[in-house]
């Protein structure tokens, strides 16, 4: 908004050139959306903790001390990072730019269901929620017209495609219906990734942070020619101005963080895990590098295979693979200590980060 009201009057006031710039718009977002955090978290904690009462219900399946140290901790905490982010996204993003509109609206929808889902588990006291198969649906749908308005938006020749990380020339045809699934998989696919991570005080919101970190620079690269050019990457004019929401995400990140860390004060719940995740799919869409974020996120790829096997295991077999899942849950049956499992993840999560960003290079 700053900017669309701002830069015209850049003429008059020379000041103002500076809002040309999406660097200096990316660190204004960041910041916003850190100071932000901090101003109204405590407050708003304060709130969820008034309405809630008992806080989120703990799985009763779940390991023996959650349910003594995370009891009475309020839920609905993505309701800071999605304040936040938006505020600052608005304030410093070109809000003529097709595709901050398709990314922002998928996180604010997903992070609906997400709240959806949380109020029901909060007043019903039951950790179900929101029938599954009703929120797959309301993703699916959402993610399906989110990817068909970016498809729009896209260059002729990139439009239904896929491009492949390691391959400077290559892109494999999908045609629109083909597009259109493989999108929804990567959004819809992201966004429960990041939720079934969410299980430990810190553990999402640290790759989160990563990701987000490493796909601002990837879409700064692939909205810039002279950068594409040089680095054998498809170029998709106006991707760049995601960085600014991206950038925003961070700062959103790191103050939920401020609150979330062991003994977290709130979780995110599903208003939070879903909408991020959501973001980064819809980026990754953007800027056509899915696979790319794959590896970025390999974290959240494995909690969520961990899922899968150990689901099939028990139906095919009657036996079970891990302790528990998701993975984290496995090493907490384990023994090991809950800083311990979220610090080793995020060593990991940031070596993956460092994997997928060298794949610009590497082409």
């Amino acid at each position: 908004m700053l900017y669309n009201l701002v830069y015209p009057l850049a003429d008059v006031f020379s000041p103002f050139n500076l809002f040309r710039y999406l660097t200096f718009r990316s660190i204004a977002a960041f910041l916003t959306a850190l100071i932000l955090s901090f101003l109204i978290g405590g407050a708003l904690i304060r709130w969820l903790r008034s309405k809630q009462g008992h806080g989120q219900p703990i799985r009763e399946d779940g390991p023996a001390t959650h349910i003594v140290t995370k009891k009475g901790t309020p839920t609905m905490g993505g309701l800071l990072i999605l304040i936040a982010l938006s505020v600052a996204t608005l304030l410093w993003a070109d809000l003529t730019n097709r595709y901050v509109w398709c990314v922002l609206g998928i996180t604010v929808t997903f992070g609906a269901i997400g709240l959806w889902d949380d109020f029901l588990k909060v007043t019903k006291r039951n950790p179900k929620g929101v029938p599954g198969r009703t929120k797959f649906v309301l993703a699916v749908v959402i993610a399906g017209v989110a990817a068909w308005f970016i498809a729009q938006g896209s260059p002729p020749g990139l439009r239904y495609t896929l491009a492949l990380p390691f391959l400077k020339d290559v892109l494999v045809p999908l045609g629109i219906v083909g597009f259109l699934l493989f999108s929804v998989v990567v959004i819809v696919g992201t966004s429960n990734a990041v939720n079934l991570t969410d299980g430990l005080d810190g553990l999402a919101i640290g790759p989160v942070i990563m990701a987000a970190g490493v796909f601002a620079l990837i879409t700064y690269v692939v909205g810039n020619v002279i950068y594409t050019n040089y680095l054998y990457v498809h170029h998709v004019p106006r991707a760049g101005e995601l960085a600014v929401l991206l950038s925003a995400l961070v700062g959103a990140g790191l103050g939920f963080l401020w609150f979330n860390a062991p003994p977290a004060m709130v979780f995110m719940g599903d208003t939070g895990s879903l909408s991020i995740g959501g973001a980064l799919g819809g980026v990754a869409v953007v800027t056509k590098h899915e696979i790319v974020l794959a590896i970025v996120g390999g974290l959240f790829v494995l909690e969520t295979v961990s899922v899968i096997v150990q689901v099939m295991s028990f139906k095919l077999t009657g036996k079970r693979i891990f302790r528990m899942a998701p993975l984290h849950h496995h090493f907490e049956q384990k023994g090991w200590a809950e800083p311990t499992i979220v610090f080793r993840f995020w060593i990991i999560a940031a070596i993956l980060s460092m994997v997928g960003l060298a794949t610009l290079k590497l082409r």
